[in-house]
């Protein structure tokens, strides 16, 4: 069957000069954007409960762009002055480009990985004397704690956001060629909204090992992997795919 609809289970993207925008124009299709799930932040009241001391800490290690708005939040809320001699460990770069929002970047100890946590671990091996905060959402890949007990340093993991099912009623009489998935909260999130929704003729994209095996145990097929050598974006495993089903 062609392709002539798909939803993206994202927020929209803010740039114009998105490659979804890009596919949509070049396989004319109509691609909608809609997030399967949201983020929440969690009370100060449950952060006190977990007794944890921001004084304490001497570096933080951020994972993203969340992690870093969640952060702030809290030690708002809770009046707590970041100290100016405060470490920051940021994942990416797109992380610590975001922290500019709330430290004055020139004038902080900021320490930027490659990209994958375990190439942020290099750079916090040479800081063991530290001792280290990390905020968290509730659903903590097992890589990131696995990856900081190896390194046998002062650490304490903080969830300060959780990750909730957005509410999707409205779309339940509504139907897309495609559905795009980039976790498995995305899938969970589609099951809870439509606990009898059947996947017929719908094919279902999925971007990661976790989300494929998250489908695959719900009982959905996946017709659309990335990333793969070949096709190492969503856009670009979408692309080959209509490309190909379109053109019969």
């Amino acid at each position: 069957m062609k392709v002539k609809t798909i939803l993206v289970s994202q927020p929209k993207p803010k740039t114009e000069t998105s490659p979804y925008f890009d596919l949509s124009d070049k396989q004319k299709v109509k691609i909608d954007f809609r997030p399967f799930i949201h983020v929440e932040g969690i009370t100060v009241k449950e952060v006190r409960g977990e007794k944890v001391d921001l004084n304490n800490f001497t570096a933080i290690i951020l994972t993203s762009r969340n992690a870093v708005d969640h952060f702030f939040r809290i030690a708002e809320e809770m009046r707590f002055k970041v100290p100016d001699s405060m470490k920051y460990f940021c994942q990416s770069e797109a992380v610590a480009y975001y922290l500019q929002k709330y430290v004055v970047y020139r004038k902080r100890k900021i320490y930027v990985g490659a990209r994958t946590f375990p190439d942020l671990t290099k750079l916090i091996k040479k800081h063991k004397s530290e001792n280290f905060l990390l905020p968290s959402s509730d659903k903590l890949k097992p890589l990131i704690p696995q990856e900081l007990d190896k390194l046998v340093i002062k650490w304490t993991r903080l969830d300060l956001y959780r990750t909730v099912v957005s509410d999707l009623s409205d779309l339940e009489n509504v139907f897309y060629d495609i559905l795009v998935f980039f976790s498995p909260s995305g899938i969970e999130s589609l099951l809870k909204n439509f606990p009898n929704f059947q996947q017929k003729e719908t094919r279902i994209a999925v971007f990661g090992n976790s989300t494929v095996r998250a489908a695959t145990e719900a009982g959905l097929k996946c017709d659309i992997t990335a990333p793969t050598p070949e096709t190492p974006s969503m856009t670009m495993a979408l692309d080959k795919y209509i490309k190909f089903v379109n053109k019969k």
